[in-house]
């Protein structure tokens, strides 16, 4: 039991769920709208209803849990920059180098 509770607190399992969830609710949406536009507004509601409960149901409580572990799920992404040399724009703030076209960064202001 203790190994199924593990895999299912990984990250990536609940991301993906939840990444899942909203796609499913969102392809109502979609289906309603080009259904009719009566139904659309009543599919907004419960498109709005369902990720809040979701997002309360779900997400808050797992981001408790893993803050627990010392781990941050959900949060804001790292801090990026640019290398000048090639323009690629997914370099972490703190790297020395370019992992693409490894010319030397600047340092962090």
């Amino acid at each position: 039991m203790k190994g199924f509770k593990n895999f299912l607190m990984r990250g990536d399992v609940i991301v993906v769920a939840v990444g899942l969830v909203v796609a499913l609710a969102f392809s109502g949406l979609i289906t309603a709208f080009t259904t009719d536009i009566g139904s659309f507004i009543s599919a907004i509601i419960y498109f709005v209803i369902f990720i809040a409960v979701v997002y309360f149901l779900i997400v808050t409580p797992y981001k408790h849990v893993q803050a627990r572990s010392g781990q941050v799920v959900f949060g804001d992404p790292p801090p990026v920059k640019t290398c000048p040399a090639c323009l690629s724009s997914d370099l972490p703030a703190a790297a020395s180098k370019c992992k693409y076209c490894g010319t030397d960064q600047p340092a962090v202001a």
